[in-house]
C-alpha cells in the first residue's frame, strides 16, 4: 500500500484520491479551507440558497464512469440528475427571443429557424455537424489521454473543418471562434450564441482557435443537467465516496512546502511545521506547486509550461433573494447577449470593464432552495477581469458592476429590482480566497483550444509529483476536472505506460 499526499480538495483532487483509494492507496487530503469543493460552493441566506459556481453539469458519463469504479452505489443513487429543457434561453440584442431544446440537434434547428429566419437553423445545424468532427478529433488526446509528451503535434493541424469563404477572389477558412461566425453562420445572433460558450469560460472568441467548436457540441450533444438540491450536491456525493473509500480529509491545513527525497516527491510541509511523508504528491496546480518547490523546475523542454495563471478572466455571481412565486414556466438558464458585442470584449483589455455584459441567469425549480414556494433564489454570472487586472476592493467597484447585470437581467425576468428582497455579490476576490487561484481566475478547457490554452499535463519533471483540477490538463469545467483526476490515477497506479481509460 503507498501513501499518497493530496493537497486541495477540489473536485479534480477528490476524483483522484477516491480512484487511488480503490486502488489500495492510502491518501490523505490536505485542505487549507474548511470545507470540500474547490469551486463548487454553495451560499445560503435566510432559507435561500445559491450555486456559487457552475450551475448545471455536462458530461455526467465523467462522473458516472467515477462513481461506477469506486462502489456499488451509481452516481443516480447518490444525486439525483434532471435533464433541463430547454437547455436554455438566449434573448439577443435585437430583443430575438429563442428557447434550445435540450440533447435534440433537429429540435435546436427548427428554434433557430422559427425565431432567426428560415436558413438559420440549418446553419447551425450544419455547424454542430463539423463541430463533432472536430470533436471526433480532439476528444481522446485532449480529454481522455494523458497529455502526449510531444504534444505540439497536436497544434499542426487546426480539427475544426471550416468552410471555405470566397471574398474579393480570395478563399479564406475560419480560424477562430469568431471567424466561423462571421463567415459561417452569417447571422449577428448565430454569432453571438457560439461566442457565448467562449465567453462561459473566459475565451476571447477573436483569438479563441475554430475548435473551440467543441463546446456548444458537447451542450447538444451529451445534454444539459441540474443535480436537485444544486450542483454543491455533486460535490458532498464525491465527497462522501472518498470517505467510503477510507480517504482522510485534514482541513485548515496549509501546505507550505513539497518534500524532495533523492530525486522524488515524498511528502508536504505544512504550515506550523508539521511533516507529512508520502510515496506520491498530487497538487492542484502547477503554479502553486512551483511555489512549494521553489528553485525547481516541474515541466521539461517538450511540456506544455504553466502560464499567467491569474491573467485569465473571473466571474462576478450575484445572488438574488426574490419575493413572489417563480413563474411556471420559466426556464432554467437564460443566457441575456451584450447589446454591443465589440464593446463586451473589453474585459479582455488592460483592466477594463463592459458596460453591458452578456449575463447568465440561472433559475432552478428547486424546493430546496428557497424558503417557501412565495420566493426564488436566482443566480446571475458574468465573465469580467480577474482580481490581478482589475481592482475589484475598490469602492463601488462590487456593486456597480452589478447593477449592470441586474439591469442586463431585467431584459428577460420583468420587475426584477421590485422583487429583490437582497443580494450577495461575489467576485474573483471571492473566488481567490476559496480556490486560490491567483486573482480569482478560471481555467478554460483544453479541448477549446488544442493549440493555445493546452494546460500543463499530469505529470511533472519530478518523479511522484502530479497535478490534477482545473489548471492542469485537460483544463477548466467540470467534466474535465473529473477527468483529471482519473488521469492522474491512471498515472500513479499503472505508471507513465498508462493511456487512459479504453
Amino acid at each position: 500500500m503507498g501513501r499518497i499526499a493530496v493537497i486541495g480538495a477540489g473536485m479534480g483532487a477528490m476524483a483522484a484520491a477516491a480512484r487511488l483509494a480503490v486502488a489500495g492507496q492510502r491518501v490523505v487530503v490536505y485542505e487549507r479551507a474548511e470545507t470540500y469543493g474547490g469551486a463548487v460552493r454553495r451560499f445560503e441566506r435566510d432559507g435561500f440558497g445559491f450555486d456559487t459556481g457552475p450551475g448545471l453539469l455536462t458530461l455526467p458519463a465523467v462522473w458516472r464512469d467515477l462513481f461506477i469504479k469506486t462502489g456499488r452505489e451509481p452516481l443516480e443513487e447518490c444525486v439525483e440528475l434532471v435533464q433541463v429543457d430547454p437547455s436554455s434561453r438566449h434573448v439577443f440584442a435585437d430583443g430575438t427571443e429563442v428557447a434550445l431544446p435540450n440533447a435534440s440537434r433537429a429540435g435546436v434547428v427548427a428554434a433557430l429557424d422559427e425565431a432567426l429566419g428560415a436558413g438559420a437553423g440549418g446553419r447551425w445545424g450544419d455547424f454542430l455537424v463539423r463541430a463533432r468532427e472536430a470533436w471526433d478529433r480532439t476528444r481522446r488526446p485532449l480529454l481522455e489521454e494523458p497529455l502526449w509528451p510531444n504534444w505540439p503535434v497536436l497544434a499542426a493541424r487546426e480539427p475544426y473543418p471550416a468552410v471555405p469563404h470566397k471574398r474579393l477572389l480570395r478563399t479564406r477558412r475560419a480560424t477562430t471562434l469568431a471567424e466561423v461566425g462571421a463567415w459561417e453562420l452569417r447571422d449577428s445572433r448565430l454569432a453571438a450564441l457560439l461566442e457565448s460558450y467562449a465567453l462561459a469560460y473566459g475565451l476571447d472568441p477573436r483569438v479563441t482557435p475554430a475548435s473551440a467548436a467543441v463546446l456548444p457540441y458537447m451542450e447538444h450533444a451529451f445534454g444539459t443537467w441540474y443535480v436537485r438540491g444544486g450542483i454543491r450536491e455533486l460535490a458532498r456525493a464525491v465527497y462522501e465516496r472518498c470517505l467510503a473509500r477510507k480517504v482522510e480529509f485534514v482541513f485548515g491545513a496549509e501546505v507550505t512546502g513539497v518534500l524532495e527525497k533523492d530525486g522524488r516527491a515524498a511528502g508536504v510541509e505544512l504550515s506550523g511545521g508539521t511533516v507529512a511523508e508520502a510515496d506520491a504528491v498530487v497538487g492542484t496546480g502547477p503554479w502553486r506547486l512551483g511555489g512549494l518547490m521553489p528553485g525547481r523546475k516541474l515541466y521539461g523542454a517538450q511540456d506544455v509550461e504553466p502560464g499567467a495563471e491569474g491573467l485569465h478572466p473571473g466571474r462576478v455571481v450575484v445572488c438574488l433573494g426574490l419575493r413572489g412565486a417563480r413563474e411556471p414556466d420559466a426556464v432554467h438558464r437564460t443566457v441575456v447577449h451584450s447589446p454591443d458585442a465589440a464593446e463586451e470584449l473589453s474585459l479582455f483589455g488592460p483592466g477594463t470593464m463592459p458596460e453591458r455584459p452578456t449575463v447568465r441567469i440561472d433559475r432552478p425549480d428547486d424546493p430546496a432552495l428557497r424558503p417557501t414556494e412565495e420566493h426564488e433564489a436566482v443566480v446571475l454570472t458574468a465573465t469580467v477581469p480577474s482580481g490581478t487586472v482589475y481592482d475589484w476592493t475598490a469602492p463601488g467597484a462590487a456593486d456597480t458592476f452589478a447593477d449592470r447585470m441586474v439591469a442586463a437581467a431585467e431584459r428577460a425576468i420583468p420587475e426584477l429590482r421590485e422583487r429583490t428582497m437582497w443580494r450577495e455579490v461575489r467576485t474573483p476576490v471571492h473566488t481567490e480566497r476559496e480556490t486560490g487561484a491567483e486573482g480569482g481566475a478560471v481555467p478554460p478547457p483544453s479541448l477549446a483550444s488544442p493549440s493555445g490554452t493546452l494546460h500543463p499535463s499530469n505529470s511533472t519533471a519530478i518523479p511522484g509529483l502530479f497535478t490534477a483540477g482545473g489548471w492542469s490538463h485537460p483544463g477548466g469545467g467540470l467534466p474535465h476536472a473529473g477527468m483529471s483526476g482519473a488521469l492522474v490515477a491512471g498515472l500513479i497506479v499503472e505508471g507513465p505506460e498508462f493511456r487512459g481509460s479504453q
